[in-house]
């Protein structure tokens, strides 16, 4: 087994013979041609540069058992269980076949980036603009070009800010939103939009402390999903169809669909109940578009009044069924208030509520219910279902009431006060390692096994978001803290592929996963899945038992990633150790 208690395992622990200081030299000079790549360094300090030199230089490395291949250029853009081509084999009854269908086998090649890739633009210059290489496609650039979305210019595309209900730009259209309800008092800090477009809506709510994570599939609309991804938005691929959306029941705070067509009057309402399910106590559902305003619209919406009319009457009448109470209805923009709990919720003969056995939370694939989701108890009007949560920032410090309610095992104030604690120092201690990390090098990032979400909530003040990953297999749920915590995540099983594009994440942290995961499939399909995922350049870190990451690295060299394991940050006595690793920077041909 390798020495990796020695030192950091940098190339200055190796003994410092003439041979030694040449092949130094080479590294060195090595690191420079390949760092100054797209005329930006990768590492900037002799300590990182140790990150980069190490895995070609530095010979207590694991060694490879196999190297995989680099897949062909037309995987350059491989979503695998959301295939365009292997979709058209479900059913198309309420879009199943837009949701996810993984592949049995999966791919054992290296997906490429495409000719000319470079690195997005730093955050907040990404909200407007991205590199047209980076996205080849301009189909959205001739289809919604009179409604502001996106243009092409030159080597690059911007973004305006428009959308298709809001042609004068984003911010302008929540400018609006924020004369209906209070968008800027902290008491609004998670959101969901649905049919996101280029997610230009949760990109201007950012400036807000607003954090929305935006869904639409990958449908005949190229890469809106990959656009907001580029832009440095939260994003996921996602649809409303026959399975639950892969969050917990009660997590944010105001609901959004402008225009997204999704029907949401028809088979019973399950698509409103769905947002019912995620929505918080108190939270807010805004639609506008279609048929919101119809008697203005409806000529250039090419369809009858009455056909319109009746739309959202039957909108009305499921919002009404949920215990909804319509807040207003102004201009082209409608909101609905879902109440603070269930005390004088009078439900109709065609919706009743969920029994007790139905696990709110439980959303990996798992079919959509028309049974209303039932809130915690309360024992009076005024009290708000299953706690309240401070308004932000304070809420990402105070103990989330699913945990000071004693509702998720084992976790308790101490333990989210001392977890809180540690992931300050853990990701301090990252930042002397990677000294890239906080500078707005990595925008988005993917914490691959989030717990209670303390690396995230240690990187708040970084010009970064993060998708906190809570896996199925974990031992405890706690992604509805993580949400009442003022942060964003999914569910997810590794052992499949991700709902994203390729070259999503700038930096990926993994805790603890392959050692979650070392028995229930293979460790290598979950690293080729992280190759995936990561951009050219971006930095993975992964934390885990010494013997377990000899192993990862084992297979991490077959990717051709440059890595390093260090110590645990509180020294070599730790059995666990950290692997920083970058993926290297290469294109299809």
């Amino acid at each position: 087994m390798a020495n990796t208690d020695s030192s950091s395992l940098t190339i200055f622990n190796v003994r410092k013979t003439p041979t030694f200081i040449l092949v130094l030299l080479l590294c060195i000079a090595s690191y420079f041609l390949a760092a100054y790549h797209q005329g930006e360094p990768l590492l900037t300090t002799a300590t990182t540069a140790s990150l980069y030199l190490s895995a070609s230089c530095n010979h207590l490395t694991a060694q490879s058992s196999r190297t995989f291949p680099r897949c062909s250029a037309n995987f350059s853009e491989y979503t695998p269980c959301e295939d365009p081509k292997r979709s058209l084999g479900y059913k198309r009854h309420r879009m199943i076949y837009r949701e996810r269908h993984c592949p049995e086998e999966p791919l054992k090649c290296r997906v490429p980036a495409p000719h000319g890739y470079r690195n997005p633009f730093p955050w907040p210059a990404s909200r407007d603009r991205a590199w047209f290489a980076n996205v080849p496609h301009r189909e959205l650039t001739v289809e919604k070009a009179v409604q502001n979305w996106i243009r092409f210019e030159g080597e690059r595309f911007v973004f305006p800010g428009g959308g298709t209900t809001f042609p004068n730009g984003a911010d302008a259209y929540i400018e609006d939103i924020g004369k209906l309800i209070n968008l800027r008092d902290g008491s609004i800090r998670t959101a969901l939009d649905t049919g996101c477009g280029v997610a230009s809506w949760g990109a201007y709510l950012l400036s807000r402390n607003i954090l929305t994570l935006s869904m639409a599939p990958r449908d005949t609309h190229e890469a809106q999903v990959q656009f907001a991804l580029e832009r440095g938005v939260p994003a996921l691929i996602g649809i409303l169809a026959s399975k639950r959306l892969p969050f917990p029941s009660r997590a944010f705070d105001m609901s959004h669909c402008s225009r997204c067509l999704i029907p949401w009057a028809e088979y019973d309402g399950v698509f409103l109940n769905e947002v019912d399910r995620v929505l918080r106590p108190g939270g807010y559902w805004i639609l506008s578009g279609p048929p919101i305003n119809w008697k203005k619209y409806w000529k250039g919406w090419q369809r009858t009044e009455k056909d319109l009319n009746e739309e959202q009457t039957k909108i009305e009448e499921v919002a009404k069924s949920l215990c909804w109470n319509k807040l207003v209805e102004k201009d082209d923009i409608a909101i609905w208030h879902k109440p603070k709990n269930h005390l004088d919720c009078k439900l109709t003969q065609k919706r009743s509520f969920c029994s007790a056995q139905n696990d709110p939370d439980k959303a990996w694939y798992t079919d959509m219910q028309t049974c209303l989701t039932r809130l915690p108890e309360v024992s009076n009007r005024e009290e708000t279902s299953g706690g309240v949560v401070d308004d932000w920032p304070k809420r990402l410090k105070s103990t989330p009431p699913r945990i000071y309610r004693g509702t998720i095992e084992g976790v308790t104030d101490e333990t989210f006060s001392k977890n809180h604690e540690l992931w300050k120092k853990r990701v301090s201690y990252y930042k002397t390692v990677n000294k890239l990390i906080g500078t707005g090098r990595y925008r988005n990032l993917l914490d691959m096994n989030a717990y209670l979400g303390g690396f995230a909530a240690a990187l708040i003040e970084d010009p970064v978001w993060v998708m906190n990953v809570v896996p199925v297999q974990a031992k405890v749920d706690t992604l509805g803290s993580i949400y009442e915590r003022g942060l964003i995540g999914i569910y997810h099983d590794w052992c499949e592929p991700m709902s994203t594009y390729p070259r999503t994440y700038d930096l990926i942290h993994a805790d603890s996963v392959f050692s979650l995961y070392s028995n229930r499939c293979e460790l290598e399909d979950i690293l080729l899945e992280m190759d995936r995922i990561v951009r050219p350049e971006g930095c993975v870190i992964i934390r885990d038992d010494v013997d377990m990451l000899v192993k990862v690295k084992s297979i991490v060299n077959g990717l051709e990633w440059d890595t390093i394991i260090v110590n645990h940050e509180d020294g070599h006595l730790k059995k666990e150790k950290v692997l920083f690793a970058v993926k290297k920077y290469w294109t299809e041909n």
